[in-house]
């Protein structure tokens, strides 16, 4: 096995971000993913973190092993910066690979973003009259 280095913050969160992999295609527990999604949602990263990490064995166990590796391999072979290392380390660590925290934090931001977006629908369609009310008043 050859020795890797796992890229760093900014370019692990750049990687994560490229991989042809989202919330529907990546086979996650929707309910599990909420508990890294509500405090991204909120604004606290820190505690997001944290719950990415404590979710990522859950998560990888539920079927997110299988699509995430696959998007490396595709990254990989598509000559993505740092996909050759992250598939490797991927491969070695499973859950425990900071790239997969990486990969839940994208998806749990991707969750909270469908979860904002669906509000603001909902929300809109509480202000509009129901259909006859003008006739009502």
């Amino acid at each position: 096995m050859s020795l890797w280095r796992v890229p760093p913050g900014q370019r692990l969160d750049a990687l994560a971000e490229s991989l042809d992999l989202d919330v529907d295609s990546s086979r996650v527990c929707l309910a599990c993913l909420s508990f890294v999604s509500f405090p991204l949602a909120i604004g606290n990263e820190a505690e997001a973190r944290q719950a990415a990490r404590r979710m990522a064995p859950d998560l990888w166990d539920d079927g997110l092993d299988e699509p995430l590796l696959a998007a490396l391999a595709r990254a990989r072979d598509d000559g993505v910066a740092d996909a050759e290392v992250a598939f490797e380390d991927v491969q070695a660590r499973g859950p425990g690979s900071a790239v997969v925290q990486a990969v839940v934090l994208r998806l749990a931001a991707e969750l909270a973003e469908r979860a904002r977006g669906e509000a603001a629908v909902l929300s809109g369609l509480g202000r509009r009259p129901a259909p006859g009310a003008a006739e009502l008043n």
